[in-house]
């Protein structure tokens, strides 16, 4: 395995430096010439390059730029954008026969009547290129749509979508170099990440034991639909309140954010990293694997007051806690300042450990 990074050498983990047959050190991972020269050396060293991953969301462009230059296998340059922009990806819902939101990209308020008297209010603004809930806002009346017009930023081009009242399910996993889905599991959000964004709220999150034959059907249909191929997925549905329906929300076509890879590695018991490598070196992955536990998610508020202590939270389910860390701050808005993972073959147990965690005072 090569390596491109840069950071010194010297400051990587001692099982990444043992796990690296070279490191090339750039100066700053955004000038694409150091990258470029960075590869150009690998391979006239070591020769042709078998695969070119980040496996991090921001870098996406990147890596198929490089996959185009020097012909590597894997999403490219004329495919790239339908992964990241949300307009483009509405496309490829409709032709997996998956419901999706309603939306518009108008950059005038006269431009979104006719969507407006479909979609009615609430509405979702949010950035069409980018992932999180960065920029994201709910919009619930006329003089708020107004106001957005009036001062959002001219460089960033946004999509405005229905709300959709109901839970957010992922699918998440691994797809092979045929297609074909080798591993797969689902996470259950109850509290979206904009409203937690927006309101400085906490967040949590459960990773499920099985994932149910709605979310299964919906997230195979839309990987074919992508022909998507060799990669890690999380995909984000909605099941609505209203009706039950499932609707396609967005693709991200690497692995889930923050704590999810651990959450999963904590219900199933695996190396989800490690059964990455396998499919990639060899189409190899491990299993079937069951789900054992649900794994959940809490996030605490420096500005809440909450009932319990951390002294109180280990004291009552330390036993059950797999995870404990403080949140560095320019995630915590939407992560929280600090969170905790926990898990048992219990779904209302979890549920129990989340609302001790973040119940306040008064």
């Amino acid at each position: 395995m090569l390596g491109i990074g840069d950071a010194e050498y010297a400051h990587l983990e001692d099982k990444l430096q043992l796990a690296l047959t070279e490191y090339y050190k750039v100066s700053d991972l955004e000038n694409y010439e150091e990258i470029l020269r960075a590869v150009g050396y690998f391979t006239h060293k070591y020769g042709k390059i078998d695969r070119f991953e980040s496996l991090n969301e921001y870098w996406l462009e990147q890596d198929a730029k490089i996959r185009t230059d020097f012909n590597i296998y894997g999403t490219k340059n004329d495919f790239v954008a339908n992964l990241k922009q949300k307009s483009k990806m509405k496309e490829f819902f409709r032709k997996s026969g998956v419901s999706t939101v309603q939306f518009s990209t108008g950059t005038t308020r006269d431009s979104v009547d006719d969507f407006i008297r479909s979609a009615g209010f609430p509405l979702v603004v949010k950035p069409d290129l980018g992932s999180g809930a960065s920029n994201t806002y709910k919009i619930s009346n006329e003089e708020e749509l107004q106001h957005f017009f009036d001062t959002k930023p001219a460089d960033v081009s946004f999509i405005i979508e229905e709300f959709i009242d109901g839970v957010i399910l992922t699918y998440d996993g691994l797809v092979d170099i045929n297609g074909e889905v080798r591993f797969a599991v689902s996470h259950l959000f109850e509290n979206s990440v904009m409203e937690v964004v927006n309101t400085d709220n906490h967040l949590y999150y459960f990773c499920l034991k099985e994932i149910s034959p709605e979310v299964e059907e919906a997230g195979r249909s839309i990987l074919k639909a992508f022909d998507i191929r060799e990669r890690f997925f999380h995909i984000e549905l909605f099941k609505s309140n209203k009706d039950g329906r499932i609707i396609a929300l967005e693709v991200n076509m690497r692995p889930p954010g923050a704590w999810m890879t651990d959450a999963i590695n904590f219900s199933y018991d695996i190396d989800v990293y490690k059964e990455w490598a396998g499919m990639i070196a060899n189409n190899e992955v491990g299993g079937p694997y069951e789900g054992k536990y649900y794994t959940g998610y809490a996030s605490r508020k420096k500005h809440k007051h909450y009932t319990h202590s951390h002294e109180d939270i280990y004291r009552t389910y330390g036993a059950k806690i797999v995870n404990y860390a403080e949140i560095e701050e320019v995630f915590s808005r939407a992560m929280g300042n600090s969170a905790y993972q926990f898990r048992s073959p219990s779904l209302e147990d979890v549920r129990e450990i989340v609302r001790y965690i973040q119940q306040e005072e008064g």
